[in-house]
């Protein structure tokens, strides 16, 4: 059997190469000019001209729920990852489409739980319901149980994608690599990191599940000014964590990137728990992490709004010309920067919990 027939077993995200030759040259429709920017690796946002300047922020993603983490936690985090996609666009978070697949063994009280956790979370972030599609389905299991459209609105000069990073540009990061994988391990494992760690480590672990989001950070970088004004893109960086994501905005803006891995931040709380489940924390699920490009003469201002409102964000490195590669310091040795093949969270987090059951 040809080994392209053959079923991947890999778990998460399709790589990009597969992306580039099964579904970037089959878009529908061909584009037209209201496609401002459409399905591209490492861009979170697909961006559509509206009329009269405006234009419109569309991302998709799984709506990811784990029951076991109680409907408060879970409800709130699937429509946080959904939501800071948007959110890196630069533009306000306007409204939500939601399509939900539930297996038919839930209870409808705990249906009703969930959809109250959903309708706070939206209603907090700012985001209106506006369609969507609801039913229980044979073979439909937890955790993921449908996907969620956020649209986003705004003036045609105030988004922003990782296209637009360019040479110059100070990279930024904000709370650290692995949060993601981090705070789910602390929820879903906590009595083994309590007896690996400590309890400090493990209440540490499980709070930093209310950082799962970059609604937040993006808001506030957008508010110094995006573009010229001063942040050029924003990026989440989910599957395939901090090296992924720097990648992929290296690569969408067509651009060379160097990195100083030493100032890349990493949570003592992070480096315990990678450490006890034997996971890098560098290429790992790092939702709630943002990284920015900025504009050199505003990087400051960045660092202080986003500081004085009490998030950790360092500078990691800068934006450079394409002939300079995508690169990486460490230890005084200049290294090439490799897109991670796959992330490490998925099979030891499925591994961990097959075990506990």
């Amino acid at each position: 059997m040809n080994t392209e027939q053959q079923p991947s077993s890999e778990l998460g995200k399709i790589s990009a190469d597969i992306f580039d030759r099964v579904i970037y040259p089959k878009l529908g429709r061909s584009r037209n000019s209201e496609v401002l920017v459409g399905p591209h690796t490492g861009v979170d946002v697909g961006i559509v001209a509206l009329g009269n300047g405006q234009v419109m922020a569309l991302t998709t993603d799984p709506l990811w729920v784990l029951p076991e983490f109680g409907w408060a936690r879970a409800g709130w985090f699937a429509i946080h990852i959904i939501a800071s996609d948007a959110a890196t666009s630069g533009l306000e978070l306007k409204y939500i489409t939601l399509d939900l697949n539930l297996p038919p063994s839930l209870p409808a009280d705990d249906f009703s739980e969930l959809w109250e956790v959903t309708h706070r979370t939206c209603d907090d972030i700012g985001l209106a319901i506006v369609t969507g599609h609801t039913g229980r389905y044979d073979g439909c299991n937890f955790p993921t149980i449908g996907s969620g459209t956020v649209i986003a609105i705004g003036n045609e000069y105030d988004y922003i994608t990782p296209t637009m990073a360019q040479p110059g540009d100070i990279v930024v990061m904000t709370k650290g690599a692995a949060i993601e994988t981090t705070a789910h391990f602390g929820v879903a494992f906590p009595d083994r990191i309590r007896a690996a760690c400590g309890e400090a480590i493990a209440t540490a672990a499980q709070d930093l599940y209310w950082q799962l989001s970059v609604v937040k950070e993006a808001r506030l970088a957008a508010s110094i000014g995006v573009r010229e004004r001063g942040v050029t893109a924003m990026h989440d960086a989910t599957e395939r964590g901090v090296w992924g994501g720097l990648y992929e905005i290296a690569q969408a803006s067509g651009n060379g990137l160097l990195i100083h891995k030493d100032a890349i931040l990493i949570p003592p709380v992070v480096e315990a728990v990678c450490g006890l489940f034997n996971i890098d924390p560098y290429p790992a699920s790092s939702e709630g992490t943002l990284l920015l490009t900025c504009r050199p003469r505003r990087v400051m201002d960045l660092i202080a709004i986003l500081s004085d409102n009490g998030i950790d964000c360092t500078m990691i490195g800068e934006i450079l010309p394409r002939e300079k590669g995508i690169k990486y310091i460490e230890n005084g040795q200049i290294k090439d920067l490799i897109y991670p093949e796959h992330d490490p969270f998925w099979d030891v987090f499925t591994a961990e919990r097959e075990r506990s059951v």
